[in-house]
């Protein structure tokens, strides 16, 4: 048995098809940005495998409710064994788990802000060492995870002898999961949720109870709300407000709209969104826009999302000359790994992305167009 990882990526290099659930690939499918070069990470044991988060809406105080996968009841999440309902039956765990194989896109970052190490980490894309990124490399301690990328045979998996696998925002289909699950416990998002759409804080809550972390868990999540809840005391001006945070890639434009991670880090700091993205009723965590009309990325704020340091397509796009965000200076160019700290929107993240882009966002909205916006004038955004 093997998984692949087969990026498809169509717009802004970010947005990304799921496979069926039981064709034995495992697609991504998440508002990216376009992939990174890969550049020879370590990666160790011959391993290789084949997404979207979901930032919660309780920004303001992180305190969802424990939810959708769960302990059955209050008594048993107190006691072992666990058990954990989700999209492919029910997880039984019997004590707390400490060989984690983090197999979720982003998984790993909430593994390690509940200080377990993961022994392996899924690869997604960009060149950080081992699949960890800066704001989470630190709690690595020294230790070198297996990083699973490309095509894998299974042995892997079983060969580091895990007693538990992450499958949440994996994308694994149900035979996939059967399998797995000959090997350990494997957790995956529940029944009524999306794929990819379990929120930060809820996300936290479970792996929490996985490994006997409550504790851990519940001081980092107050730990984000109040830094959110600090930016908003900080900028009071921009509650009420609305942001966009838009994308363009192969001449495609377009917004993320309201459940999308990258929107509800906007609302998260006090934003609403423009409206006609705020109302989008389709399926998709993205909205694709006509060429010849982009006036609903209109707001007080736009935020660009992407991989590059600049965009030349970006720049020469005629119908974005014509927005006001852009001829009153509003625009904010996020690149790099605040971008990508945006699209993993986990636990470690978010604090990440809040300091590189507030900033940026408080000199677009300062409602003085003659202020600069570092990174807009940077990227050749600015009018």
């Amino acid at each position: 048995m093997s998984f692949s990882r087969n990026l498809d990526f169509r717009t802004g290099g970010s947005k990304v098809r799921a496979a069926p659930q039981d064709s034995f690939r495992i697609r991504p499918d998440y508002p990216m940005m376009k992939p990174f070069s890969h550049s020879g990470n370590p990666v160790r044991g011959g391993a290789t495998l084949g997404r979207r988060g979901f930032l919660g809406a309780a920004l303001a105080a992180a305190v969802l409710p424990a939810g959708r996968l769960r302990a059955e009841t209050a008594a048993e999440a107190e006691a072992w064994p666990r058990r954990f309902t989700h999209a492919f039956g029910e997880t039984v765990i019997e004590k707390p788990a400490v060989r984690v194989v983090s197999l979720g896109y982003t998984t790993q970052d909430t593994l390690l802000a509940l200080g377990v190490v993961p022994l392996a980490v899924r690869y997604w894309y960009g060149d950080a060492p081992f699949g960890v990124w800066p704001w989470a490399a630190d709690r690595l301690d020294g230790a070198e995870p297996v990083l699973l990328t490309g095509e894998s045979g299974i042995e892997t998996v079983a060969a580091l002898q895990p007693d538990l696998i992450v499958g949440i925002g994996s994308g694994l289909g149900q035979a996939e999961y059967a399998v797995l699950s000959q090997i350990a416990p494997v957790l995956m998002h529940a029944p009524d949720a999306p794929v990819y759409g379990m929120p930060w804080p809820e996300l936290t809550r479970t792996l929490a109870r996985a490994t006997g972390k409550e504790a851990e868990a519940e001081a980092a999540i107050a730990g984000v709300g109040a830094q959110f809840a600090a930016a908003r005391a900080r900028h009071p001006d921009w509650q009420g407000k609305t942001a966009t945070a838009a994308y363009h890639f192969n001449g495609e434009t377009g917004a993320y709209v309201a459940f999308d991670g990258r929107a509800q880090f906007l609302t998260g700091l006090g934003f609403s969104l423009s409206p006609l993205i705020a109302g989008y009723a389709g399926k998709d965590f993205y909205r694709p826009l006509s060429p010849e009309d982009l006036s609903a990325l209109e707001a007080d704020v736009l935020i660009w999302m992407t991989s590059t340091p600049n965009d030349p397509d970006l720049v020469a796009l005629p119908m974005r000359r014509l927005l006001k965000a852009h001829i009153e200076g509003r625009e904010v160019y996020a690149s790099g790994a605040p971008s990508v700290a945006l699209s993993f929107g986990s636990i470690l993240s978010l604090p990440y992305a809040l300091s590189a882009l507030e900033a940026d966002i408080a000199a677009a909205i300062d409602g003085d167009p003659a202020t600069p916006v570092a990174s807009a004038v940077a990227a050749g955004l600015a009018p």
